[in-house]
C-alpha cells in the first residue's frame, strides 16, 4: 500500500499546508484547518472515510420497499420516545451530546437495560467495573446486555459480528481508534473515518447504533461538523450538573420532528422522565416579587410555562452598564432594551441588566419577548406584576405586539395551573379558556394594562 500522510486543508479556499495554524495563510479564514489523509485515490477512499469498499447497490422500484421497516421501535423511557418521535428506528445512527457527568452514560445504561433483544454497551471511556457498579445502582442489569471495554475499531466490529445485537452504544466516538487510519485518537481524521464505519455498519446489519460526543466549551460537538450530517439524528442532552433538571433536544432527526423537548430528573435510581414539566417549573416561585413573569412556551407539541425573570441595578456614568442573559439570547434582550427606549421611553441605559430563564430552559421563540419587557419594567420600577398573569406576544421593532401559534394550547396549559389573566396580542383569535384575556396591539398597551405608565 502506499504511504498515506496527513495534510491540513482550509475548509474555506481548500489550500493545503503540512501542519496546522489558527489562520489560512492563503484566504485568512481563523481556525478553518481540518486535517485530511493525503495519497493513492483508492487508499483515500478506504481510509480516510473509513469506508469499506463494498458491491454496489442493487436499484429497487419504490413500490417494492417496505416503509414498515423505518417504523421507531419504542425504547421504553417515555421521554427519550417522545423526542425521538416513537423511538429508535432500526438502521438508524444517533449522535448524543451532552457535557461531562450532564447523565449521558446514565441515561443509555437504563435504555440498554429495558432493551428488547441483545443489545452491546462499548465503554471506551470507564472499566467494566465501573459500567457494572453503575448498572447495580440503576437496575439496568440484564442477560441480554453485553459489555465491551474497548477502544480499537475493528474489535468493536467483530464484537457486533459475535453478538449480533439489535442495539449498540459506543462511549465515545471521540476515543475510537481504526489503526489502519494512521492518525491520534480523537484526531478529525480518526472521528470521522470511525463514524463513517459505523454508520455504514448500522445500515448493513439494519442496527441502531448511538454514538455518545463530547461537547466543546461554546456547548456544540466537538470533532468534525461532518458527524451531524453523516447521522441521522442529533440529540442534545442539556442541564447543570448542580440541577437535577435535565432537557434533551433533537437538533436534526429525519424520522420525526426536531423541536421536541424530554425532562428528566436526575435522582439516586437515575434518570426519571417528568411529565408535568409547567408544575415542576412553578413549584419554588415567588409571588409578589418585581422582575418575575410566567410566559406559556411551546416546545414541539407541549405548552410548557416558564418563568422570566429580571434584574436592573442602577450604576455611575462612568461604569459600563452590563448586560447579561441566562436561556435567553443575549441580542434577543438587547433588541427589547432598544424597542423600550425608543417606543415606550423607558430607558436602562444606566442600569445593570439580568435577565433569566428560570429552570435551565432555553427560549429560542420571539413569543416570550412582551413577558421580557413587562419584566424589565417591572424590575426598574420595582412594581411586581400579578401573580396570576401570563403574557404571550412577538415584540416587533416598531413596538407592535404580534400573534404567535398555538395560543389556545397556551391559555388552557395556564388555565389548568390556576392562572386567571392573560395579555395576548390584538390580532389574537378569539379562545375560550379559563383566563381573562386582554389584548394589546402595541407595547405600551401592554404596559398600561399591566399597570405601568410610560411616556410612549
Amino acid at each position: 500500500m502506499a504511504k498515506l500522510r496527513l495534510i491540513h486543508r482550509c475548509s474555506e479556499c481548500g489550500a493545503s499546508f503540512p501542519k496546522w495554524s489558527g489562520q489560512c495563510s492563503v484566504c485568512t479564514a481563523w481556525n478553518s484547518l481540518v486535517e485530511e489523509v493525503e495519497g493513492p485515490e483508492e487508499s483515500r477512499v478506504s481510509l480516510a472515510a473509513g469506508l469499506a469498499l463494498v458491491p454496489p447497490g442493487l436499484a429497487t422500484p419504490i413500490g417494492d420497499v417496505n416503509p414498515n421497516e423505518s417504523d421507531p421501535v419504542p425504547t421504553g423511557i417515555d421521554e427519550l420516545d417522545r423526542v425521538l418521535g416513537g423511538g429508535l428506528v432500526p438502521g438508524s445512527v444517533t449522535l448524543l451530546g451532552g457535557e461531562p457527568g450532564i447523565g449521558k452514560s446514565t441515561l443509555l445504561l437504563q435504555l440498554l437495560g429495558g432493551a428488547k433483544g441483545p443489545s452491546l454497551y462499548v465503554t471506551a471511556e470507564e472499566s467494566a467495573q465501573q459500567v457494572r457498579l453503575r448498572a447495580d445502582r440503576l437496575g439496568a442489569i440484564s442477560p441480554d446486555l453485553w459489555l465491551l471495554p474497548e477502544m480499537s475499531l475493528p474489535n468493536i466490529i467483530a464484537a457486533i459480528d459475535k453478538i449480533s445485537p439489535s442495539l449498540v452504544v459506543i462511549d465515545s466516538i471521540q476515543t475510537v481508534v481504526d489503526p489502519e487510519l494512521g492518525s491520534s485518537p480523537g484526531s478529525v481524521v480518526q472521528v470521522r473515518g470511525c463514524a463513517h464505519r459505523l454508520v455504514q455498519e448500522a445500515k448493513r446489519r439494519n442496527i441502531s447504533v448511538v454514538l455518545v460526543g463530547h461537547v466543546t466549551k461554546e456547548g456544540g460537538l466537538a470533532g468534525p461538523r461532518v458527524l451531524e450530517h453523516v447521522v441521522d439524528t442529533v440529540l442534545s442532552f442539556e442541564g447543570e450538573r448542580h440541577n437535577a433538571l435535565r432537557l434533551m433536544r433533537a437538533a436534526k432527526h429525519r424520522f420525526g420532528p426536531t423541536n421536541e423537548l424530554g425532562l428528566f430528573e436526575m435522582t439516586e435510581a437515575g434518570l426519571v422522565g417528568v411529565p408535568d414539566a409547567s408544575q415542576l417549573f412553578l413549584t419554588d416561585r415567588r409571588t409578589g416579587v418585581p422582575g418575575s413573569v410566567v410566559v406559556p412556551t411551546i416546545e414541539g407539541q407541549r405548552p410548557l410555562l416558564v418563568e422570566l425573570q429580571a434584574l436592573t441595578n442602577q450604576v455611575s456614568a462612568s461604569v459600563p452598564a452590563r448586560r447579561s442573559a441566562q436561556g435567553l439570547d443575549q441580542g434577543r434582550l438587547s433588541m427589547l432594551l432598544a424597542v423600550l427606549e425608543r417606543r415606550a421611553r423607558i430607558s436602562l441605559s444606566g442600569h445593570e441588566v439580568y435577565a433569566s430563564v428560570v429552570g435551565g430552559v432555553k427560549l429560542t421563540e420571539p413569543g416570550a419577548d412582551l413577558g421580557m419587557c413587562l419584566a424589565l419594567v417591572s424590575a426598574v420600577s420595582n412594581i411586581p406584576l400579578p401573580a396570576d398573569l401570563v403574557v404571550i406576544g412577538e415584540v416587533g421593532l416598531a413596538g407592535e405586539v404580534r400573534q404567535v401559534g398555538h395560543l389556545a394550547r397556551r391559555l388552557n396549559e395556564a388555565s389548568r395551573l390556576g392562572f386567571t389573566q392573560a395579555i395576548v396580542p390584538a390580532s389574537a383569535p378569539d379562545i375560550q379558556s379559563g383566563c381573562t384575556i386582554r389584548r394589546a396591539s402595541t407595547l405600551n398597551e401592554a404596559l398600561a394594562l399591566a399597570g405601568f405608565t410610560t411616556n410612549g
